[in-house]
């Protein structure tokens, strides 16, 4: 599947294909990323998506197909001479080089004059806020501290495309979100194309303008967060965007069979003829436990399991024989232990149709 045509493209990929021996990594694999844009590539791991990447950088040859960035066709070019810079998971900083010197170091080895690196990294580290620390080395920084070093070594030399490799992957989960909130910011403020690798579901979520979801080298399904999350086209995207309520069934005149006893109606679903096996989705926080809105479609069942998470707590609901719903509940400030359901309950599992999802 490949993206919707864009008028203005940073990175044009057409047929991109990667084999290694008898294994095809990346399949014919066509992608348009806007210039500006901050576009993830997002999958487990062994999808394809670094492979994806280290052939746009340069450091792998595609087996097929064409690489343009800014409309050159780069395919056979030598990575020094793309106009693209690469954040790796380990930030690959110089440990002898104080920061300064670390940030400086792609414009010394193009001949800039002193005078014009000095400003060029003094303006970088203000970007990235870390004035302060110019003359420290690597070894005195966090994590965080390292990683915001590398993302201004890259972008000192302004180029066209950033490619980030899991950039934030070794920081704590604190900080990484943190990181997220950062890196998104200075990527508006310099208005560079970011192209951001990671398996992490939430992080491109948050991040990304669009995200393009890969599997055994092919892209599932690519869009903004909101459509891959709340419009999934694929079993996969619907199983690894989030959490979801996946049921295998029939489709039957408006319904999907999903049980002998449980048929849930998709309005709106098209392209399935009566007796067609089909898969449908709905979100746990979509399905209310205590709502009663008219044209809700409800299930009558028992609470088998509670998980509280703080904010929310999540129930597994049995509502046929092997048949269960994960339902996500917000907890309300003024609500107490007791008010929350418990194992044994019943209750009528209930959503409105149109936030049923059909998947062929």
């Amino acid at each position: 599947m490949s993206s919707a045509p864009t008028t203005n493209p940073s990175v044009t990929l057409r047929g991109l294909t990667k084999r290694f021996g008898g294994t095809t990594v990346v399949d014919h694999l066509d992608l348009d990323i806007e210039s500006g844009e901050f576009f993830s590539l997002l999958g487990p791991s062994g999808c394809g998506k670094t492979t994806t990447l280290r052939m746009i950088a340069g450091f792998s040859d595609p087996t097929e197909g064409t690489i343009l960035v800014g409309g050159e066709d780069v395919t056979s070019t030598p990575p020094h001479k793309r106009d693209v810079n690469t954040v790796f998971q380990s930030y690959a900083l110089f440990e002898h080089l104080d920061v300064r010197r670390n940030v400086g170091f792609g414009l010394r080895r193009k001949g800039v004059d002193r005078s014009s690196i000095d400003k060029r990294v003094a303006e970088m580290l203000e970007l990235v806020e870390l004035g302060d620390r110019a003359k420290d080395k690597p070894s005195r920084l966090s994590g965080g501290q390292r990683q915001r070093v590398a993302l201004a070594r890259a972008l000192i030399n302004q180029p066209k495309v950033l490619l980030l490799d899991e950039p934030l992957a070794a920081l704590d989960l604190k900080l990484r979100r943190a990181m997220q909130a950062e890196l998104k910011s200075i990527q508006r403020e310099v208005g560079i194309t970011f192209l951001f690798v990671t398996h992490d579901q939430d992080e491109a979520l948050s991040m990304s303008d669009r995200v393009a979801i890969m599997c055994d080298g092919v892209v599932e399904q690519c869009g903004t967060p909101e459509d891959v999350y709340e419009r999934p086209t694929s079993v996969f995207a619907a199983g690894f965007i989030g959490t979801s309520n996946l049921m295998n069934g029939l489709w039957s005149d408006g319904c999907v069979s999903v049980s002998p006893t449980v048929s849930i109606p998709a309005p709106g679903h098209q392209g399935s003829a009566d007796g067609d096996p089909v898969s449908v989705t709905v979100r746990p926080e979509k399905i209310w436990l205590t709502e009663h809105t008219p044209g809700m479609f409800r299930l009558p069942g028992t609470i088998v399991e509670t998980s509280y998470h703080g904010a929310t707590t999540q129930y597994v609901v049995s509502v046929g024989p092997d048949l269960t719903l994960t339902v996500l509940e917000q907890n309300l400030p003024r609500m107490r232990a007791e008010d929350r359901w418990s194992p044994g309950d019943r209750v009528e599992a209930g959503w409105l149709p149109e936030h049923t999802v059909v998947l062929r």
